[in-house]
């Protein structure tokens, strides 16, 4: 495979005096790579952060990886099994109705100015991310119909909603719902994202430069991780810094190069570079709602059902797996295959471009002069706005459409861009995924709360999602989400395409980074060979 690395000097120059590691292209081993050693520093790195690094603000993937390491949160969701395990709450009791959750903290855990895990500062984080509000973009949904936040005594708090959340408990696990101390709480908002807050997780920040750099150090008071985690104590690093380095080519010559040892935004076209020198590729599917299109059911090319179960069949996901990694797989749901309670159902939208046409015919969509298919002087003509490195796979997807007459055009924005005209109809389709360890993933994207608005007549869709989030019992829970998935490809809601997978790939000296059950990278036991 022929590589594309091409290091910009001035950005290499000056992500090697952030990092202070030697530009080397060698790396030796000193130690046994088996047992972790303590000690050393990791410098990882992302493309961007946002500018932010309070982990109850952010929602990208990237500004996530950077602040997670600073919080723990009540529970725990083991990545093998799916289960939700203690962490900052030793046990929990949910009422019949899923309206109200009881946590009982474990004593011992602190944040990282000194003071203890309580249930006075438990409820002082709820307060304040419910004062937030949309600010907390994954916080607030997770909280959404929070009615009151009650400590019984010190070490015990009680949550009550004003309609059934069988997803909560999942969601006490996220680093969206991760514990700062009260005096943080009370910081502003600029000044929490600048990094001015006390965490309860195994780091502590020590120094934070928005898009440049973060600085975290090892906190040797740390004792409190869940009982999955390999590391049971204090982390083994004494120190993790991520590096935000925005261009590709320098993101992958700077990882060779052992200024940084490991990222998880190397392009599948370099991981192969890195697997032939012997480092450690660690892939993932996400959890959640798969990457492909949602449909606004009041444009031209998503009124029609017939339009949209064409597009459904129009488009080889093998081939477009094809671009992707080795690890990668083509969707078989509106779910990943990681995602608890997902079923394959990739029959109801298997690749058949002789139906997508025999679709088009009957609904009386005839292919005009140029290609394009019109009737009633309207054309399968739409543009796609995307902002995520995914270019290769849709230009192969518009080839697919424009195979059974439809126009797809294609424009690049920024995230800024898209989040300005996500809710305002202007799109026909939004090309989008959504990672969560739970299938209520769906609602974040195409419930009635949901960002993006379809348009959709029929609320059905809408009622199974409710239910979804509504009922905690395993079995009651399956049959609501096989009957939501199905109702949703049925109506053409959704156009699964790709699971959306994470790749860490780590240099030869570096072990122990793993994933969370939201395929969220996790530093507890990761360790360098000295």
């Amino acid at each position: 495979m022929a590589s594309r690395i091409r290091i910009v000097p001035m950005l290499a120059a000056a992500v090697l005096a952030l990092t202070g590691c030697a530009a080397s292209t060698t790396t030796t081993s000193s130690g046994d790579a088996t047992t972790p050693q303590t000690g050393g520093t990791l410098v990882y790195g992302l493309p961007d952060d946002l500018g932010c690094i309070d982990p109850q603000q952010v929602s990208s993937n990237d500004a996530i990886v950077m602040s997670k390491p600073l919080v723990a949160s009540l529970t725990w969701q083991n990545p093998d099994t799916g289960e939700i395990e203690p962490w900052l709450a030793s046990s929990w009791e949910i009422n019949d109705e899923s309206t109200e959750f009881t946590f009982h903290l474990a004593d011992g855990a602190s944040y990282s100015d000194g003071t203890p895990v309580d249930a006075a500062s438990v409820k002082a984080n709820f307060d304040s991310i419910l004062e937030m509000g949309a600010v907390a973009v994954l916080g607030a949904r997770y909280t959404t119909g929070l009615e009151s936040v009650e400590t019984p005594d010190d070490m015990t708090v009680q949550l009550t909603f004003a309609s059934p959340r069988g997803d909560f408990l999942q969601a006490s696990a996220s680093q969206a719902l991760g514990m700062i101390s009260t005096e943080s709480t009370k910081k502003s908002q600029a000044d929490r994202c600048a990094g001015d807050f006390a965490g309860s997780g195994p780091f502590a920040l020590d120094r934070y430069e928005p898009d440049t750099i973060a600085v975290l150090k090892g906190r040797k008071d740390y004792a409190w991780a869940p009982p999955s985690v390999e590391n049971q104590g204090a982390p083994y690093l004494d120190e993790l810094r991520f590096a935000v380095i925005p261009e590709s080519s320098t993101l992958t010559g700077t990882l060779l190069s052992n200024q940084i040892q490991a990222s998880n935004n190397i392009s599948a076209r370099d991981q192969e570079i890195f697997s032939e020198r012997g480092f450690e590729l660690n892939n993932r599917a996400n959890p959640g709602q798969v990457y492909g299109f949602l449909v606004n059911f009041d444009s031209t090319v998503g009124k029609d059902p017939a339009v949209r179960q064409a597009l459904m069949h129009a488009i080889d996901r093998d081939a477009v797996n094809s671009l992707l990694t080795p690890n990668d797989r083509p969707a078989t749901s509106v779910l990943s295959d990681t995602t608890p309670l997902y079923n394959d159902v990739s029959d109801e939208f298997a690749y058949d471009v002789d139906l997508a046409n025999q679709l088009l015919d009957e609904a009386g969509w005839e292919l005009g002069a140029d290609g394009v298919r019109e009737k009633d002087g309207e054309r399968l003509s739409f543009t796609l706005d995307y902002w995520q490195p995914t270019g290769d796979a849709l230009q192969l997807i518009q080839q697919q459409f424009k195979d059974i007459g439809v126009d797809m055009q294609l424009k690049q924005t920024t995230v800024a861009q898209q989040t300005g005209t996500i809710g305002d109809g202007s799109r026909a389709l939004w090309w989008v995924n959504s990672t969560r360890a739970d299938p209520s993933a769906m609602s974040s994207l195409i419930g009635p709360n949901a960002l993006f608005n379809e348009n959709r007549p029929d609320t059905s869709i809408d009622e199974a999602l409710q239910r979804i989030d509504e009922i905690s019992d395993p079995e009651q829970r399956q049959e609501a989400v096989d009957e939501a998935v199905a109702l949703i490809l049925e109506q053409g809601a959704v156009i699964p395409v790709m699971q959306l997978s994470t790749t860490i790939v780590s240099s030869p000296t570096t072990h122990g980074i793993t994933f969370d059950a939201s395929s969220r990278v996790d530093f507890a036991s990761a360790w360098t060979e000295q």
